[in-house]
């Protein structure tokens, strides 16, 4: 995180120099706003994803039932093991077995919200709002100029992607 962090900042140097040295205030203003904007909610998504991450690794949701990960991936279902043995069973069995097995794992409201909480943690919504303010700030003050901000808006994100590719 710390080294996208530095090619965020480096690229926001570099960006701003060449628009500082090529373009009018217009550009200059809004690319900032937008490039700084767009940072800010890509770190902030990438933090609040780490600490749910964490935070799910330390409860002990990522469980281990033996299975190594080649196996899971060419037989999700377990449908292929040896010591599994087929029982016949009637069609209605089989049906009220899955509709207890749908009951049983089914989740509740706070179960589910706990999941979302990387969508809605105050980084991202703190990030998105700066976003936002920054955009009617422009508009209110018939600053806002689409190409420039869109193209700004744009970097941060292909920042961070290239940053993950080179360091996989």
């Amino acid at each position: 995180m710390k080294q996208v962090f530095f090619f965020l900042v480096i690229v926001d140097l570099a960006l701003l120099m060449l628009t500082a040295i090529f373009t009018d205030k217009i550009w200059l203003l809004n690319g900032q706003i937008a490039f700084i904007s767009s940072s800010i909610i890509m770190i902030a998504s990438m933090y609040s994803y780490q600490n749910m991450v964490k935070k799910g690794i330390m409860a002990g949701a990522m469980s281990d039932d033996g299975r190594d990960t080649l196996d899971k991936l060419e037989d999700p279902y377990d449908l292929y093991d040896e010591n599994n043995t087929v029982e016949e069973k009637s069609l209605e069995e089989v049906v009220k077995e899955e509709r207890a097995n749908l009951k049983k794992s089914r989740r509740s409201f706070w179960e589910t919200s706990k999941d979302a909480k990387a969508s809605f943690s105050f980084y991202r919504l703190f990030a998105y709002a700066l976003l936002v303010l920054g955009f009617f700030y422009l508009n209110s003050n018939k600053l806002l100029d689409l190409l420039p901000y869109l193209i700004f808006l744009s970097l941060p994100p292909l920042v961070v992607v290239y940053v993950l590719i080179k360091n996989r």
